[in-house]
């Protein structure tokens, strides 16, 4: 190849070969590092990034608010008269959720009213079955009386079931003043405090409420006329007086009261002495009978009995 005039011939050159220095600005040059960049918000983000701190802000503001007044009803009371009238918060949320207490069942008493059940239970309509404690419950009913035995289950959703087992009335007593009703081994159950036991057979005096079945066997012996017998009346928890419905006062010795007070059926009944002006009528002396007539009718008696007398010493 010949070169052109004026132009030195061109020399080959190798990259790396001796003599032959690679120039700076021929080398490959590294592409910058790629960094890729944020996108910028939009207008609808940036709005929408707004309104969610309002909403937060307002949400902190509304618990802020609704706690003040929390707080102040808290203070003022009337936070506690509103749970007293509709039950707590989680009872009426339970009732929202069908968990209420729409139905108690109530078996096996006789001589307990359901409300007097019901209170000692302390439930009602502003419970809810989820929050109710059976043990409680059970704890509460067993304070009565007039509970020998208790058993409480709540069956979801929505129902309570109060079984009752009731001590047996035997009799009513009275001492000092107050009247009880006591179970068949002279424990007292309860103080009276209406009509509903008034069948029951009626003690009166210390000791008379462990001697009921003694009193019991006295009015027995009377046949029919125990029907007209109002109480046994215990004296120095040794012998027993008999109150008839009358106000007739039938007083028995310490020994075989019953026989004596069937003595007293068969005069009463052949001799009428029910109908007679009589206060009371002693059997204490074996053998022997007293009456002692009432203040009026004995003094009448005394009278005509004067009377007869002047009237006998004339002749």
């Amino acid at each position: 190849m010949e070169a052109l005039p004026g132009l030195a011939p061109a020399r080959p050159a190798m990259a790396g070969a001796a003599g032959a220095p690679v120039s700076r600005e021929s080398a490959p040059r590294r592409p910058p590092a790629y960094r890729p960049r944020a996108p910028r918000a939009t207008r609808s983000q940036r709005l929408v990034s707004l309104a969610a701190a309002r909403g937060a802000g307002l949400a902190l503001a509304a618990l802020l608010l609704g706690g003040s007044f929390l707080y102040g009803a808290v203070r003022g009371g009337q936070f506690d008269a509103f749970t007293a009238e509709h039950g707590s918060a989680g009872d009426l949320a339970a009732r929202a959720l069908g968990f209420g207490l729409d139905t108690i069942t109530i078996s096996g008493s006789r001589d307990l009213y359901e409300s007097e059940i019901l209170q000692a239970a302390g439930v009602s309509a502003k419970n809810s079955l989820i929050f109710l404690n059976a043990a409680e419950i059970r704890e509460r009913l067993m304070k009565v009386p007039l509970v020998r035995d208790a058993s409480v289950r709540k069956l979801y959703p929505d129902r309570l079931l109060l079984e009752i087992t009731e001590r047996e009335p035997f009799a009513l007593w009275q001492k000092d003043g107050a009247v009880m009703v006591i179970s068949a081994d002279g424990t007292a159950i309860e103080e009276v405090r209406d009509a509903r036991f008034a069948e029951l057979p009626f003690v009166v005096g210390a000791g008379a409420n462990s001697r009921v079945a003694e009193f019991q066997k006295i009015v027995e012996s009377a046949g029919d006329l125990r029907g007209k017998v109002r109480a046994g009346v215990l004296v120095s928890e040794r012998r027993w007086n008999i109150r008839m419905t009358s106000g007739l006062d039938v007083k028995l010795p310490e020994k075989q009261p019953e026989l004596a007070f069937a003595s007293f059926a068969r005069l009463a009944r052949d001799s009428r002495l029910l109908d007679k002006d009589l206060i009371s009528v002693d059997f204490r002396v074996p053998g022997r009978m007293y009456a002692r007539m009432s203040e009026e009718p004995a003094a009448a008696r005394a009278e005509a009995l004067s009377r007869k007398k002047g009237k006998g010493g004339q002749t």
